[in-house]
């Protein structure tokens, strides 16, 4: 599905479908600390967007059981909340959490660090995933192609020697969760699509302190990496602009 130029009312639905997911990323981010279950975390994701009048757009997506993806450690997307799966101390946990809003969808997602770090390289992992994200984002604008953004993103990770994964990419979003066109980490400045004015995408670096290399659980959802290295994740979805972005999940 190609992603649309949207109209007036339909940004400023995801204008309010995106403060509230961001609300509730911030909620989580506070509420995080070891000896959770992530299905505790995930049901307080759920409280807190019925109390704001938004509805979980994951839930029951190609058959997802939950209202939010929970990842920890090696696990770099897609974790399905569990009572079993105990938040440990140190762990960097992903929320990735999409919020529909008068039908009209927004995405993103944060790595957290519950309680104190094991390693200075987590910390690292973590504020730079962040950096590249913004640095995605500040490419953006009307006429911009997705190669900008993407070798953009791709060569300041590249510059801190962090795997970048290929398997998932960023995407187009609004009227569906995934539209096209497709957002890479990485790329060729002057390539790919082009993309204009009034369309809303999510950017979503994917980074991992070894190989770029993933897999698939046996959930059939947790997307993994292979050689057990640690991973961070981080996603706005923007509305591009004739100047630039107005980054729509942020509070």
């Amino acid at each position: 599905m190609q992603t649309q130029i949207k109209t007036a009312s339909e940004i400023d639905a995801m204008r309010i479908g995106g403060r509230m997911l961001a609300s509730v990323l911030e909620v989580m981010r506070r509420r995080l600390e070891p000896g959770m279950s992530t299905k505790q975390l995930a049901d307080v994701a759920a409280s807190e967007l019925k109390a704001l009048g938004g509805e979980p757009s994951i839930l029951g997506y190609q058959g997802f059981p939950d209202v939010i993806c929970i990842s920890i450690n090696d696990q770099v997307v897609h974790g399905i909340p569990s009572p079993r799966r105990i938040v440990q101390e140190g762990d960097v946990v992903g929320f990735d959490f999409c919020v529909t809003y008068k039908g009209m969808i927004t995405d993103a997602a944060i790595s957290v660090i519950a309680g104190r770090p094991k390693q200075r390289g987590h910390i690292e992992l973590v504020k730079n995933t962040k950096e590249a994200l913004a640095i995605g984002i500040a490419t953006v604008h009307d006429q911009v192609r997705t190669g900008d953004i993407g070798a953009a993103i791709e060569t300041f990770l590249k510059r801190h020697r962090y795997g970048i994964v290929h398997d998932l990419v960023g995407h187009g979003v609004g009227h569906h969760m995934h539209e096209d066109p497709n957002i890479p980490n990485y790329g060729r400045p002057n390539s790919g699509p082009w993309l204009q004015a009034g369309m809303t995408i999510a950017i979503e670096p994917m980074v991992t302190l070894g190989t770029d290399n993933v897999s698939v659980a046996d959930d059939g959802w947790t997307i993994m990496t292979t050689d057990g290295s640690w991973a961070a994740h981080f996603e706005h979805t923007v509305l591009i602009t004739q100047q630039g972005a107005e980054i729509l999940t942020k509070i």
